[in-house]
């Protein structure tokens, strides 16, 4: 777990800030949120105190009731001086947004507020994430601001360009998403810092694709939204990430190495090059079971001919990746059955060799293909462990954490 500072300053993006507490939060990471008092305009002290479990800090004249210390941690006997104690704790800092005005502090050494004085008094590493109107951001003082404070090693994420606050605008000046921002964090956090740092997962995602012709293709409906999840959920975690999709149209997560593949033989190729060097396998993906046994070289046409579509089956990539697997390496399958299917998932845990079988009910619209939600069941050896209908990135959360579980009851395991 690490320590992130977080600062907000009085910017309309101050909402993202709010997402970005709770998924650091979520990650395992002790936070503790600094604001302006232009920022209290925006979003409410009482909402990061929810997600963090920690006071809000606005003034360095204030009395700190955690003495400067983060969630989970001890804090001091004695009461430290607030703003010098939270900065000299923290494992990162990120500003987010900071505004024009405060850039302009910040790069001239201005201490006027908890958020710029802990600037000042903080010897982690410090990010700052401008977020403002794009002809502010495009200003001279602004760029000249920025330069100075990458010159003196502070890390600036670059806005992104799209529409903005005002109405009909449209430009650079965006924060980036909460996910982008914590993965920024994360990159800078000292090594050790999160619970799985040094841990190579290889996640598949998305489903394949068998050509019966240049133009058709035998498939499922699988989205990968649940792999890009775990995929995510991983890289906050520490892990190193490598994504096989399989005709994926989502972005891929920040810091995930992302290989796009189309059939379930590409796949296979892929994840046995990538497999050896992995601890963790996460199979989401849905390989087609089938495939045309001749793929037409040239369209088919309506009315040509008799269509006779003669399928094979595919190569079984999880059965053939277990049963490769070395000492300290886990495997996790999938199931998407339609209506319960629990003895299948069994059977398939033991056919397969995996460590765990996700099984999921494809049968519920609310749960299906495509959808934001997911409801599963973590099938094991010895009993099984039910997730009930959440977002997937809930879900995701849910599964490595029994994942985590599972590896640390088997000794020898990284």
């Amino acid at each position: 777990m690490a320590r992130i500072l977080l600062g907000v300053s009085g910017g309309i993006a101050a909402y993202k800030s709010l997402e970005l507490a709770r998924l650091a939060t979520r990650a395992g990471h002790g936070v503790r949120v600094l604001m302006t008092a232009g920022a209290e305009r925006f979003v409410g002290a009482a909402s990061f105190e929810g997600i963090t479990g920690a006071p809000v800090l606005s003034s360095e004249f204030e009395r700190d009731p955690l003495r400067g210390a983060f969630p989970g941690g001890p804090a001091p006997e004695h009461d430290p001086i607030g703003h010098l104690e939270v900065a000299a704790n923290c494992d990162a800092y990120l500003i987010a947004p900071a505004t024009a005005n405060t850039i302009a502090k910040l790069a001239a050494g201005a201490a006027d507020s908890m958020v710029t004085t802990c600037f000042l008094a903080c010897a982690a590493p410090r990010i700052v994430a401008p977020a403002m109107n794009d002809r502010m951001y495009a200003d001279a003082a602004t760029q000249a601001n920025l330069e100075t404070l990458r010159g003196r090693g502070v890390d600036v994420i670059d806005p992104e360009e799209g529409p903005l606050a005002s109405r009909g605008e449209h430009g650079k000046g965006r924060l980036p998403d909460p996910e982008r921002l914590l993965a920024r964090v994360e990159a800078a956090l000292p090594a050790g810092s999160r619970p799985w740092d040094g841990m190579r997962v290889l996640v598949t995602a998305g489903g394949t694709r068998e050509p019966i012709d240049p133009v058709r293709f035998v498939g499922n409906r699988s989205s990968g939204r649940m792999g890009i999840a775990l995929a995510a959920a991983a890289a906050r975690r520490g892990a190193d990430v490598t994504l096989i999709a399989a005709n994926v149209a989502l972005s891929a997560p920040a810091r995930v190495r992302r290989i796009d593949v189309e059939t379930t033989a590409q796949m296979r190729a892929v994840a046995e090059e990538e497999f050896p060097a992995c601890h963790l396998l996460l199979m989401a993906a849905a390989p087609a079971d089938f495939r045309p046994r001749e793929a037409a070289t040239g369209k088919l046409r309506r009315g040509e001919e008799d269509l006779d579509l003669r399928l094979e089956p595919t190569d079984d990539i999880l059965a053939g990746l277990s049963a490769a697997r070395a000492s300290g390496q886990t495997v996790i399958g999938f199931a998407a059955e339609h209506g319960g299917g629990l003895e299948r998932a069994r059977e398939k845990l033991s056919r397969k060799g995996a460590d765990m079988i996700v099984l999921n009910d494809v049968s519920d619209p609310e749960i299906g293909f495509e959808s934001e939600r997911n409801a599963v069941t973590l099938v094991e050896r010895d009993g099984e462990t039910s997730i009930p209908i959440s977002p997937k990135e809930a879900v995701a959360e849910a599964i490595l954490d029994r994942v985590s579980a599972l590896r640390e009851a088997r000794p020898g395991l990284y």
